[in-house]
């Protein structure tokens, strides 16, 4: 069966006031499936709260628009409240509690990219809620909630019935929600905005790597993620993960083109891009973007905690690495076609700039 690797656009999943849960299905999107991934996105409007919840996945979490506050709870930990604004990364393992609230005029959206392979469900999260109507209380008798928090009957109806949202509510505007604590970013989050860059290149684009080394929870949640922007014009490399991992790609902004080249040299994907959309590259396929005028940027998670890349193109490109008569004989040219083809590319990385 051939491959669709078609970008796609999430589709709403529950919502009300305080905002909106939006995922990318793995029947439109099957790499999903196929690759145990999950994509999912959270929108939330001024005084939207995502109530406390779990997950059978880990996962990581990059805010798209806006700012607010987010709560983590790490296995037998206390709470780590912390401010979020545009550009953070957060890791997040498979188990820890979290809850997201917006207190902004702006609506905060935050983008959800992990793996699957231990979830319930291959290519979706799965959610598991401490509280609201679809919440772990709701399940259990009120005997059971009774005994277990040593509780009489009226209290408990009073825990289990009167949060009747659903995953997302709206509070009050006078209820004072925890500030975020001075230190509790450490270690949890990475602004890819202000974060050193890891390339650099001149009209040609910027890289920022989440790994272990920049945030240590990434060696927990067991995969990797990078933000890339390139210029106007511009073009990324072609080059391929060659540690097997998938490549799951979001577009943050701007406009662009992609091809993707599988097995037998086969262009398995050509298409044009834009803010939205999320395709994913297979293992060792080879994908190159080229950015509109506007630039081109995009969040990815590779499925290993510190990817390796090849390109094929630019001063790295593994065909300056091998021998001349190799790549004339490959090629099957003239010397002279061979040294032509070595002599370019010899101080640009891995974005080019646009022609002169």
């Amino acid at each position: 069966m051939e491959l669709d690797l078609s970008p796609r656009l999430p589709k709403k999943v529950y919502g009300g006031d305080g905002g909106s849960y939006y995922a990318w299905c793995p029947e439109e999107l099957p790499m999903l499936r196929d690759g145990n991934i999950g994509a999912a996105k959270l929108a939330l409007e001024k005084y939207g709260l995502a109530l406390p919840r779990y997950s059978d996945s880990s996962k990581v979490a990059y805010v798209l628009q806006g700012s607010g506050t987010a709560g983590i709870v790490l296995p037998e930990k206390e709470e780590k409240v912390i401010e979020i604004r545009k550009g953070d990364s957060i890791a997040i393992p498979f188990g820890v509690v979290t809850w997201w609230f917006n207190n902004e005029d702006t609506e905060l959206v935050i983008l959800f990219l992990g793996e699957t392979h231990k979830g319930h469900k291959a290519g979706q999260f799965t959610e598991f809620y401490l509280t609201g109507s679809n919440g772990i209380f709701t399940g259990f008798s009120t005997e059971f909630v009774g005994r277990a928090w040593d509780l009489d009957e009226t209290t408990v109806k009073k825990l289990v019935g009167s949060q009747t949202g659903n995953g997302i509510v709206k509070v009050d505007g006078s209820l004072k929600m925890p500030s975020p604590r001075k230190g509790d970013r450490e270690g949890f989050v990475l602004n890819c905005l202000e974060a050193p860059l890891d390339v650099d290149i001149k009209d040609g684009g910027r890289v920022v790597v989440l790994n272990t080394k920049n945030l240590p929870l990434v060696g927990e949640v067991g995969f990797g993620a990078d933000l890339v922007r390139i210029d106007g014009h511009s073009m990324c490399s072609p080059g391929f993960s060659c540690d097997s991992a998938l490549q799951v790609t979001y577009i943050v902004g701007g406009s662009g083109r992609v091809q993707v080249v599988g097995a037998d040299g086969k262009r398995v994907l050509e298409t044009h891009v834009k803010a939205g959309a999320l395709f994913i590259v297979p293992r060792f396929f080879v994908v190159s973007k080229i950015a509109d005028s506007d630039g081109l940027s995009w969040f990815s998670i590779v499925t290993t905690p510190d990817p390796i890349f090849t390109h094929l193109a630019g001063k790295t490109s593994v065909w300056k690495a091998l021998s001349p008569e190799v790549l004339q004989a490959a090629f099957k040219v003239a010397p002279e076609v061979e040294k032509a083809f070595r002599s370019k590319r010899t101080s640009d990385a891995i974005f080019f700039p646009p022609p002169n």
